[in-house]
């Protein structure tokens, strides 16, 4: 179990693979496979057989993982790549910043 820069509901970035420069929001993460689901990308195609849940069976499309590696959080300000630092704010809590522009993200 790894400790990720990016969490379930992100707007991140791609910056290396097939997918390269296209933004999306985190679906899923897997922190013991180092992986993410971003929306929209990274889609297959899976043949599935008729069930209860899906009756008809079929082609279907689905996002696959992406190795956590190859997306960086997007910049709240600029739009652009960005790493992240953790910042503790005079209170005590500790804010996720962006290490570009320095907002919180």
């Amino acid at each position: 179990m790894g400790k990720m820069h990016v969490k379930k509901g992100d707007a991140v970035i791609v910056i290396a693979g097939k997918e390269k420069g296209k933004k999306g929001k985190v679906i899923a993460v897997d922190t013991a496979k180092n992986r993410v689901i971003v929306e929209g990308l990274n889609q297959v195609k899976r043949h599935t057989k008729p069930s209860q849940n899906n009756p008809q069976g079929g082609i279907i499309t689905k996002e696959a993982p992406i190795h956590a590696s190859n997306v960086m959080l997007v910049d709240p300000e600029s739009g652009k790549p960005t790493r992240v630092k953790v910042v503790q704010q005079a209170d005590g809590t500790k804010v996720r910043t962006a290490v570009k522009s320095g907002k919180a993200i």
